[in-house]
């Protein structure tokens, strides 16, 4: 039988006193209680979180009553905060990770649209309506079917197509719906696609086909970087969705090329702590804005956002090592 939702509905200056009551400094009531109504508690708290008190927690062998050599040792968060905890602290880390995440979206729209035009330029050299022909494809991702639904990724991912062109209000679709009729080119419905859209159409293309669009960003084997478009949509939804960023656990991570293939990963090779963390997923965003626009200064304003606006917290233990950085991020070609 599941439990009830235990938390009772607080006011904003209640919510205020129990962070007060949990060690959190507040210097300015008034803007703190600001903060609340327009944040909320429940967003500002996944900022808070690294700077709540932690317990190690082990289960003793219950045979000699002691630590056990091969059990990992978990680290129970308290309500109660670390010394010199302030609720500014929250607010700074909170401004600093949506100024990231803006900056990250400036760059995976230009990604997002140079990806339009790698695929819908390399299927429609087969056929001008190639998303139609399921024969263009893999066969894991046209013929084999679902076990659960009986159907193909193929299917799913037409239905998606097609409910982004019904739902488009774009002048040029209705000019082109108006004037050629349905289907559309597949130059012409790219432009709807989203980046999922994009991804799982990339992922599902033949082994020819992706290598030959992945060779353009220097990394040679296609399969992988499928892996890199379904973990940057991962990204992009995180940012569309205003989630918090900066310290994320990456659960789907992307695959790495080859060491040497791409010198800004070469830190991340063997190394799953950092692999886990967003700022590889930056290096990799970093290195296809850099094929993509090379004149670009995205790389230089990922670097001064980092160098001047994370917030000092080193009084709480917290650092850039928490978003994966390597340490030699600051000299490298950005």
């Amino acid at each position: 039988m599941m439990l009830g939702y235990p938390k009772p509905w607080k006011s904003y200056q209640e919510q205020l006193d129990q962070l007060i009551a949990r060690g959190m400094g507040v210097t300015d009531n008034a803007r703190a209680l600001d903060y609340l109504e327009r944040i909320g508690y429940y967003r500002l708290s996944g900022y808070w979180y690294p700077f709540r008190e932690r317990v190690d927690l082990c289960p003793l062998d219950p045979q000699t009553n002691a630590k056990p050599k091969k059990v990992k040792v978990e680290r129970l968060p308290l309500d109660e905060f670390k010394p010199g905890t302030t609720f500014q602290n929250a607010v700074d880390l909170y401004v600093f990770d949506k100024k990231l995440r803006l900056l990250v979206l400036d760059a995976l729209e230009r990604i997002e649209i140079a990806l339009r035009v790698d695929i819908s330029h390399g299927l429609g050299k087969h056929h001008k309506f190639a998303y139609l022909k399921p024969e263009l494809f893999h066969e894991s991702f046209s013929s084999k079917l679902d076990s659960k639904t009986g159907l193909t990724k193929y299917h799913g991912w037409l239905s998606k197509h097609a409910a982004l062109i019904n739902r488009s209000k774009e002048d040029f679709i209705r000019h082109n719906k108006d004037k050629y009729g349905l289907p559309l080119a597949v130059w012409v419905a790219c432009e709807v696609w989203d980046f999922g859209t994009l991804s799982t159409l990339y992922d599902g293309m033949t082994e020819a086909d992706q290598d030959a669009i992945s060779s353009q960003y220097n990394i040679s084997n296609g399969r992988i970087f499928a892996s890199w478009l379904r973990s940057l949509n991962y990204l992009r939804n995180v940012c569309a969705h205003h989630s918090r960023l900066w310290n994320r656990n990456i659960v789907d991570q992307p695959k790495l090329p080859p060491v040497g293939q791409v010198p800004s990963l070469a830190a991340f090779h063997n190394d799953p702590q950092r692999q886990a963390r967003p700022f590889m997923l930056l290096c990799m965003t970093q290195h296809l804005m850099k094929i993509i626009n090379p004149s670009s200064s995205w790389g230089a304003r990922l670097k001064a956002l980092l160098e001047n606006d994370f917030p000092d917290l080193t009084h709480l233990d917290l650092g850039l090592d928490r978003m994966g950085v390597d340490d030699d991020w600051k000299t490298r070609d950005w």
